[in-house]
Order: C-alpha cells, then sequence, then structure tokens
C-alpha cells in the first residue's frame, strides 16, 4: 500500500482541480488541466491552468510562476510526452529540476501518453491515480468521454416545477426558477463548447444563449432547425456568439450553417454529434424543450442530467421531458444522483446515466 500523500500535496491537487474546473469550455480540443507547484518545504510557489488551444499548459504556466524553487509538481493529467503546437511538459518538467510529480488522471491518448514512464525514466519520482475518480467525474468528464466515444458529452439541463412541469398551460415559463438558478445555468453555458435547442424554442422564447456574463469565451450556439423557420432578426443570429444552424437544406451564411442532406423530418442526431466532434467540440449543454430532450434520450445519447426544481405546483402544462421511449416501468430511463444542492429557493440535482 502507498505512504499516504503529505497533507499540503493533496491540498495542492485539491487546488489543481479548482483550476482545472475555472478553464472548462475554455480549452477544447485539449483538456483543462490545472497543476501546482511546490516548493523545497511544500509550499506553493507556482499555479497554472491550461490556456486555449496553442497557448501554454498548465504545467508550463506553474513553472514559470516557481522558477528556481521548484521542487514538486501536482497536476490533475499526466504531463504530455509528444510535441503538438507546443512542446512536451515532460520535458519542462525534466529540464526544471523537479525532484517530484504528483498526477491525477493518467493520459488516455496514444499521442500524448508516457509522460510519468519519461519522468521516472530521468529520475524523478511519481506518483499516480491521486484522487483519480473525483478529477475523471469532474473537470475532465467531457474531456475524457470525448477520448474514449469519439463524441461529445452531453449534458441535459432542464428547469421544472415539483410536479415535472417546465410551463402553464398558457405556455408562460418565466420565471420558474429563482435568480441562483438562472445564474448557474449561465454558468454551465461558460463552461461549456456548444448548446442545443431545437427551433421551437428559438420560435417560442427567442433566447440569446449565451453565457452572462461573458466569460471571455461564448460556447457555439447549434439551432436543430430542419426546415429553416429561423428568423433572420432572431438573437441567435445577432453575432454576440458563433452560431450553426443545422438544416435539410436551407442556408444561413456559409460560416454558420450545417446541412444534413435529405433531413426532412428532424436532423439525425448521431451524425450531429459526430459534426459536433469534428469541429472540436467536446462538452454540449442541451437547452431544447421537450421533445428534443426525448429524442436525445431515445437515442441513449444523454450521459448527465442537471434539473433544477423549483418549490412550486402547476398541476397542468408542459412536461420538462417528452417522449424518451419508455412504455413500461422495466423501460425506465435509471439515474444515479451525484450531487444536490440548494440555490436559493430551488434544487440543483446533477444525475448521471446508470450504466
Amino acid at each position: 500500500m502507498a505512504a499516504p500523500l503529505p497533507p499540503a500535496q493533496l491540498a495542492a491537487m485539491r487546488r489543481a482541480i479548482e483550476l482545472s474546473f475555472g478553464q472548462l469550455g475554455a480549452t477544447s480540443p485539449n483538456p483543462p488541466v490545472g497543476a501546482v507547484v511546490l516548493n523545497d518545504q511544500d509550499q506553493v510557489v507556482g499555479e497554472g491552468a491550461t490556456q486555449p488551444a496553442g497557448g501554454p499548459h498548465a504545467e508550463v504556466l506553474a513553472l514559470r510562476q516557481a522558477g528556481s524553487r521548484a521542487s514538486t509538481l501536482v497536476v490533475t493529467l499526466e504531463p504530455c510526452n509528444h510535441t503538438g503546437r507546443t512542446g512536451p511538459c515532460s520535458e519542462a518538467l525534466i529540464a526544471a529540476g523537479v525532484k517530484k510529480v504528483v498526477i491525477g488522471c493518467a493520459e488516455p491518448t496514444a499521442v500524448a501518453a508516457g509522460g510519468a514512464a519519461r519522468l521516472s525514466a530521468a529520475g524523478i519520482n511519481v506518483r499516480a491515480g491521486v484522487l483519480e475518480e473525483e478529477i475523471a467525474a469532474g473537470p475532465l468528464a467531457a474531456w475524457l468521454h470525448r477520448q474514449a466515444t469519439g463524441r461529445p458529452f452531453v449534458t441535459w439541463k432542464y428547469a421544472a416545477t415539483l410536479d415535472g412541469r417546465s410551463a402553464a398551460t398558457d405556455g408562460s415559463s418565466r420565471w420558474i426558477t429563482g435568480p441562483e438558478a438562472r445564474a448557474d445555468v449561465h454558468r454551465l453555458r461558460g463552461q461549456s463548447d456548444a448548446v442545443i435547442v431545437g427551433v421551437g424554442t428559438v420560435l417560442a422564447d427567442d433566447p440569446s444563449l449565451t453565457a452572462r456574463p461573458d466569460p471571455g469565451h461564448q460556447p457555439l450556439r447549434v439551432i436543430l432547425d430542419t426546415h429553416g423557420r429561423t428568423p433572420a432578426a432572431a438573437k441567435v443570429l445577432d453575432g454576440a456568439a458563433p452560431t450553426l444552424v443545422v438544416t435539410g437544406g436551407a442556408t444561413y451564411g456559409e460560416d454558420r450553417t450545417l446541412v444534413q442532406d435529405g433531413a426532412t423530418d428532424g436532423i439525425d442526431l448521431p451524425w450531429l454529434l459526430q459534426q459536433l466532434a469534428d469541429r472540436d467540440i467536446v462538452s454540449v449543454l442541451l437547452e431544447g424543450g421537450p421533445t428534443l430532450a426525448g429524442a436525445f434520450w431515445r437515442a441513449g445519447l444523454i450521459d448527465q442530467a442537471i434539473g433544477y426544481v423549483a418549490p412550486t405546483l402547476l398541476g397542468s402544462g408542459k412536461q420538462a421531458l417528452g417522449d424518451a421511449g419508455v412504455s413500461t416501468i422495466d423501460e425506465a430511463i435509471l439515474l444515479q444522483l451525484t450531487d444536490i444542492s440548494r440555490l436559493g429557493d430551488d434544487l440543483r440535482l446533477t444525475m448521471s446515466r446508470r450504466g
């Protein structure tokens, strides 16, 4: 059994996780990695988080801060061992004279793997697997999923009353949840590479689908609109964020139209996610209405659900989820509750699909 990790190094890993979370949505297709450097007395002397693609990796930034004081580096993902847009982090660590490296998750890609072995071969003490499950289910979840499956990680976001309604009988839905929950949705958007809705949501609500306040990067707004019904004056076409209208033939300009040839009865969802993956989209926030959410569930393409539940009853009106392909209780979609928190008067439930 491995010796317990010194408290300062464990605290450094938790800080690295925080730094990693802070870069969600900004680094794709690269992973959002956090790193902390300690000196010989296990004091923090450097921090870093991976910058947008082409920018420095977390380890390099942390080493720059630390300078000659660098002794131990703590990082959420195994340092890369290849030259891409930047040089290999493993070589940077060796050149910096680091004595020990503490790693969270192993590098899953063949092209970048081997960093831990390279460090060990250079005489550096390497310890791996520290808080690995927490990191893999947290800031690196979407990126690891993309490496394993080839498609983006899809989170379904919904807001509903206690009896599962997303709108009243007359169609009104503002505001089911309070300001704290709405602010959290903007945070989710800022952490996502893309936001998906159907044209029905655009026509009914004319949403902006931007993250506010602006986190410095905006998600790609993806509108599923088979028959080209998105109005030219819709807010999603306002230029505040990049937009992609997915249609069966209509055009909204070459740079923001994706055509699925022959589509007449809805967009093929697996095809859509592959198209987004080809555009370096790693994480997707599904914000569409109940029909689109049901279609994603039927296709087995939702990886996580985040529900904002208000202590409100309507008794009738629009359900939060449409036909999800369930006809008997044995076919029910089973979810595992992974987190519950209170936002003002509302509850935020985070769930993953069992199995």
